[in-house]
């Protein structure tokens, strides 16, 4: 028997079905099956308004699939109304592949994360993107509007546990190790910017540099 355990452990087995993927997973339980709301709730509101980083997935109409950081400020998600909220795009490399994707698939879903817990919330939803509209005001930073605003109708909502931030302790300082990995400016040098200089790669990505051009502000 244990030969035959050790075979299998050897081979790849590939899950192609829901039968198979609920024969090693299981069911959820009820509550667990039943904690999705369609609409923002004062537990989804006070989690979004103390937020400061969310993660953004797309994917476009053949599949591709793409995922970007967003951040600001706590609260720098505006809720619309109970069932709206408007994700602001501040000034950014331009590649815009979660914008594109937006175009040909309006589905997203977004991952929102509050500094030191471990829980997160999820809201899965249909995106569109406005060039303009009057809350942009209200989402000005350092005298900086956003260039663009995400405005995704919440069509699920729902608080996710805590197991996986726990299992890879994300916040616990002890696990930190940033000296690891090569700097950013490292890597950009390596892969990005060779026809740069090493010197003037980390000219570029010094907290100083970066930091004045977080919030551009347009000449009136």
């Amino acid at each position: 028997m244990q030969d035959v355990q050790d075979s299998r452990r050897s081979e790849t087995v590939e899950v192609t079905s829901e039968a198979a993927l609920r024969e090693v997973i299981g069911h959820p339980i009820p509550r667990v099956a039943g904690k999705v709301r369609r609409r923002l709730e004062e537990p989804h509101r006070q989690w979004l308004a103390a937020s400061p980083f969310l993660v953004l997935g797309t994917s476009a109409a053949d599949g591709s699939g793409d995922v970007s950081p967003k951040g600001d400020p706590p609260g720098f998600v505006k809720v619309l109304d109970d069932h709206t909220i408007a994700i602001p795009e501040r000034a950014g490399n331009r590649r815009v592949d979660g914008y594109l994707n937006v175009l040909s698939n309006p589905q997203v879903g977004v991952l929102f994360l509050v500094p030191g817990r471990d829980d997160t919330m999820r809201i899965n939803g249909h995106a569109r993107i406005v060039s303009e509209a009057p809350f942009f005001d209200s989402m000005v930073i350092r005298g900086s509007r956003p260039v663009l605003a995400l405005v995704v109708t919440v069509e699920e909502v729902f608080f996710h546990c805590a197991k996986a931030f726990m299992r890879s302790g994300l916040w616990a300082p002890g696990t930190w190790s940033p000296e690891s990995v090569p700097t950013r400016a490292r890597i950009a040098h390596q892969m990005e910017r060779s026809d740069q200089t090493l010197q003037e790669v980390e000219a570029y990505y010094s907290p100083e540099n970066y930091d004045a051009g977080l919030y551009p502000v347009k000449p009136e």
